[in-house]
C-alpha cells in the first residue's frame, strides 16, 4: 500500500485550517488503498521519507522564508533520503500574512535538489484561508493521495 507522508508546521489557526483540509481532501473515503502518515515537522525523520511514497508539506511563511521547523526537517533528511529519494511526488502548501515568495523559494530549492517531483499545483493563501483557499487545499491532498494509487 503506497504511503503518503505529510509534513507540517501549524503554529496558527490559518495554517490548522489548511492543514486540516490537506488532511481531509488525502484521507477522503474514494481514494482506497493509500496510507496517510502526518509528522509534525520537528519530529519527522529521515526514516519515515524513506518509507513514503510521496510527500506533502505545509508551513507558514516566516520572516521571508519557509519555517524553521520545515527547514530543520530538510536538513535532517536531506543527505540520508537524496538518492533513494528522487522522482517522487510532492505537493505543498505555504500561509504568510503578506508575502510567500521567500518561502516558496525556499520549498522549491531544496526540493529540487532532492530531485522530488511537483505533483500537485502549489497553495499559497495571504491572510485568512477563504473558502476557496480551503478548497484547493482539499485538493491538493487528495490529488497526491490519489496520484500513489496510479
Amino acid at each position: 500500500m503506497p504511503t503518503l507522508l505529510i509534513v507540517h508546521h501549524t503554529p496558527s489557526p490559518n495554517c490548522q485550517a489548511m492543514f486540516e483540509a490537506v488532511l481531509s481532501g488525502a484521507t477522503d473515503p474514494e481514494i482506497e488503498d493509500v496510507r496517510v502518515v502526518r509528522r509534525a515537522a520537528l519530529s519527522a525523520t529521515a526514516g519515515d521519507v524513506l518509507d513514503a511514497d510521496g510527500y506533502l508539506l505545509g508551513t507558514p511563511a516566516n520572516l521571508g522564508y519557509m519555517s524553521g521547523a520545515l527547514k530543520h526537517f530538510f536538513d535532517q533528511i536531506y543527505y540520508p533520503c537524496l538518492d533513494t529519494t528522487r522522482g517522487r511526488p510532492f505537493g505543498y502548501y505555504v500561509h504568510g500574512g503578506n508575502d510567500v515568495t521567500g518561502a516558496v523559494r525556499g520549498i522549491e530549492s531544496v526540493t529540487t535538489g532532492l530531485g522530488w517531483r511537483r505533483a500537485a499545483e502549489t497553495v499559497t493563501v495571504t491572510g485568512e484561508p477563504d473558502k476557496d483557499a480551503v478548497e484547493r487545499c482539499w485538493e491538493l491532498g487528495a490529488t497526491l493521495a490519489a496520484g500513489l494509487t496510479d
